[in-house]
């Protein structure tokens, strides 16, 4: 989340300033602002780590070791040097776990004549444990007891030294703090230094690999809890467990187990794990991005991406609303960050929504539900999309391309929902402030556009992400001197620089546990049960398919941020969706959309809870008129199941053997192969059913995928012959897109109860069909989903001239 200045929310009550700042630290925790020497160190790692990876993606490429290693090393650094440890009993357990590693470290340089004494007295505890039980391996653990006590007497001493920290300099690292920095350094320097090494022995890791792979984890879950909190820390911990107690499960989670030095060291040493997929995308994409929009923000952009939907949408019906959702989009597709979003452009369109005449709780649920439509707008669509095109291998230009049309489609069903609600309620635009008109503001401001144009261009002409950003960012320091209010000199380079170095911060803290979660889930093959058990229970229904995973998502996002939200169910579900004819990309996007459910879905929706704080309203109430603004993102993931053209993608068809009285029959001959064109009415395979010839024909135009029944196989009624794909043709295309243009409207309509007047019950219960024919892509549904909405409109007007005479 960028930083803000102290004055941004002076015209909030305090109660309501109260709120706002609780929820941003819920989102992120508290940060320290070291002064002096520390301040010092944090602000040249700051600057090495924006430095770095410019340099990596503008200038000269670097080795997979130090591209991931060095974010992820700097990250942990920095973690533990800003984020403190406020409460005592926590820094106590912490102080125990910190004295333990220090007093083992210098135990085996020290005191035994290597690692391995140690290591095997711990695996000698462990085993004596396992076999005789816990008694046995705790009277075992007592010959360690010169180490517990000289960790008990170090901790208490850290503790004591911490306190004193803490009470005399808040805003200086404790020395437990920088302790645990030192080691989370150590630990990646080993990764860092024995890369070559550790791919070598990869499945044959030494002791000493061990010993640093059990330490990483544990500091890793630590840098978690400290900046997220518990919710995702605990699910890490029950995740390792799922792995170790993998045999004692019930049958349908079970599976072999693994020792806890081999859950470890997968974890930990293998690209697999904490460095693994979420590592790479950070790196190589996301962070880059960020500091791209530190870099955006001080130029001044920000001004402009306020006065321009202003100038567009300020004067109209809910003028004030509809600026919002203009703004969002402007800023949204930057900041990455629902809440982000929410804050930064809701400080200023709330209080003008409310002061336009909406209630207060609609004023702070309208500017959360526009704002997490910038998750899905390009040229950034916050991490999401460099996860989606590193998961798929396609380019990220591509997914950019598929994903404009979405986006602008959900950005439109707010702005509709809000022209009926301003309707509703007879809200006009601004009527009493002058501001200039659209055309003026463009013309004063446009060039602040230019960094996303540089963005958007270079990707479509096939350069990396990395180096796109790296030209725009660039580009943001010559866009701020065509203005002498926002030049950015050596001082304002310096604080975006450091700017963006901090915002990295929180999604950076997700690597360890993420990689933890992934790396388990494909360590136990856990994806493909929860694939098995999502298709049993969905039984043949794609629909009820999609609304498990919806119910998965939002659970899920109760407790983790929802880019890794995204990826954890992204990796259990898309195969589950492959099985039901999904492509990849598709399914992908349909996840995609569902893991953004949390922003503005109670009970959680904290970008709803940050609306309500500015408004001053109920923040429940603010949640749920969110979730009714917001219902599109529940819409979009259904239409990319069942019209994919609406992505470019085409749609699965399956040829089935037919019904017929005997249990099976023999395939003949397949008229058909893979890549293969038919048209409706060839026939496409021959079968022999009880002696007789039985011939099957395609029912649509399609081209064939896959033949999953060749000749001389036997098969049965209802069995798959072929899988044959429907091609996204122009005019498809075009008819999925004018077919949902007009579903929006009318679901939007819908949602609001409105359409020329309140609608009436009856009228209502006509838009429900209505919205759904205009939904489906053909132009025979869309004629009679017309001929509905028409007559309801002569129903309204004719309402509407009956109370006119009146």
């Amino acid at each position: 989340m960028s930083e803000r200045s102290d004055n941004e929310f002076d015209d909030l009550d305090p109660k309501d300033q109260e709120k706002l700042k609780k929820i941003i630290a819920k989102d992120s925790k508290f940060l320290r602002d070291p002064k002096g020497l520390w301040g010092v160190v944090v602000s040249l790692l700051g600057a090495t780590l924006v430095l770095f990876y410019f340099y990596a993606a503008g200038i000269a490429s670097v080795g997979t070791q130090f591209h991931l290693g060095i974010y992820v090393l700097i990250t942990y650094v920095l973690v533990f040097l800003l984020y403190p440890v406020p409460r005592a009993g926590i820094r106590l357990g912490l102080n125990l776990l910190l004295a333990w590693i220090l007093v083992s470290g210098a135990t085996i340089l020290f005191v035994y004549d290597s690692h391995l004494t140690y290591y095997e007295q711990l695996m000698s505890i462990a085993e004596l444990g396992e076999k005789e039980g816990w008694t046995a391996g705790l009277q075992q653990a007592l010959s360690l007891w010169p180490l517990v006590l000289a960790s008990i007497i170090l901790a208490a001493l850290l503790q004591y030294a911490d306190s004193i920290s803490l009470r005399y300099w808040k805003n200086t690292p404790a020395p437990s703090d920088i302790l645990f920095a030192a080691v989370a350094a150590g630990v990646i320097y080993y990764w860092l230094s024995q890369f070559e090494a550790l791919n070598w022995r990869a499945g044959a890791e030494n002791e000493l690999d061990s010993l640093i792979s059990i330490t990483g984890i544990l500091i890793s879950f630590e840098v978690c809890r400290r900046v997220l909190g518990w919710s995702m820390t605990i699910i890490g911990v029950l995740m390792i467990a799922f792995a170790y107690f993998g045999p004692y499960l019930p049958d349908i989670l079970a599976h072999r187990g693994f020792d806890f030095e081999r859950i470890c060291t997968a974890l930990f040493l293998t690209t697999n794990g904490v460095f693994g997929v979420m590592a790479n995308v950070l790196a190589t994409y996301v962070i880059l991005f960020i500091f791209f929009g530190a870099f955006l923000h001080k130029s001044g952009a920000g001004r402009f991406f306020i006065d321009l939907p202003l100038a567009l949408a300020g004067r109209s019906t809910g003028g004030p609303a509809k600026v919002a959702v203009i703004a969002s989009a402007l800023f949204g597709s930057v900041s990455g960050s629902a809440i982000a979003n929410t804050v930064s452009t809701g400080s200023f369109t709330i209080p003008l929504m409310k002061r336009a005449g909406f209630r207060p709780h609609v004023a702070g649920a309208i500017e959360p539900a526009a704002s997490i439509g910038g998750m899905f707008l390009p040229p950034i669509m916050g991490a999401g999309g460099f996860l989606m095109a590193e998961l798929t291998g396609l380019p990220y230009s591509y997914i950019m391309i598929i994903s404009v049309g979405p986006a602008l489609l959900y950005f439109f069903s707010v702005f509709c929902m809000i022209h009926f609600e301003a309707k509703k309620l007879k809200i006009v635009g601004i009527q009493d402030d002058e501001f200039p008109h659209w055309k003026i503001v463009l013309k004063n401001g446009w060039y602040y556009a230019l960094p996303l144009v540089i963005i958007t261009v270079l990707m479509l002409m096939g350069r990396s992400p990395g180096y796109a950003a790296f030209w725009a960012t660039i580009s943001c320091i010559a866009v701020s001197w065509l203005h002498r209010e926002t030049r950015m000199g050596p001082v304002q380079i310096w604080e975006a620089i450091q700017t963006g170095a901090r915002n990295t911060l929180i999604i950076g803290a997700t690597v360890g546990v993420i990689g933890v979660i992934v790396g388990v889930i494909s360590l136990t093959g856990m994806g493909l049960k929860f694939s098995d058990l999502i298709i049993a229970l969905a039984g043949n229904s794609l629909l009820l398919a999609i609304i498990l995973i919806a119910l998965a998502s939002l659970v899920l996002g109760m407790g983790v941020p929802v880019t890794a939200s995204y990826l954890i169910v992204a990796v259990l579900a898309v195969p589950a969706l492959g099985a039901f004819g999904v492509a990849a990309i598709v399914a992908h996007q349909i996840v995609y959309w569902l893991s953004q459910d949390s922003n503005i879905t109670p009970p959680v929706c904290v970008a709803a809870y940050a609306g309500a704080a500015i408004a001053g309203s109920d923040p429940w109430k603010t949640g749920w008129t969110a979730f009714k603004f917001a219902k599109m993102l529940y819409v979009m993931p259904l239409l990319f199941a069942f019209t994919p053209s609406i992505l470019f993608q085409g749609k699965v068809l399956e040829t089935k053997v037919p019904e017929f009285d005997t249990p099976f029959a023999t395939v003949l001959q397949v008229n058909v192969h893979e890549n293969e064109d038919f048209v409706r009415g060839d026939v496409v395979a021959v079968l022999n059913v009880g002696g007789e010839t039985t011939e099957v024909k395609a029912k649509k135009d399609a081209t064939v995928i896959q033949v999953f029944s060749p000749p001389g196989s036997m098969v049965s009624p209802g069995d798959v012959l072929l899988r044959n794909e429907i091609k996204p043709t122009p005019f498809r295309i075009f008819s999925s897109f004018f077919s949902a243009f007009l579903g929006t409207i009318a679901f939007s309509s819908l949602m609001m109860g409105f359409w020329l007047c309140r609608t009436s019950i009856l009228e209502w219960l006509l838009m429900a069909p209505a919205t759904l024919l205009l939904f489906w892509p053909t132009f025979i549904t869309d004629g009679a989903g017309l001929i509905i909405m028409a007559v309801i409109f002569f129903l309204q007007k004719r309402r509407i001239n009956k109370l006119k005479k009146t």
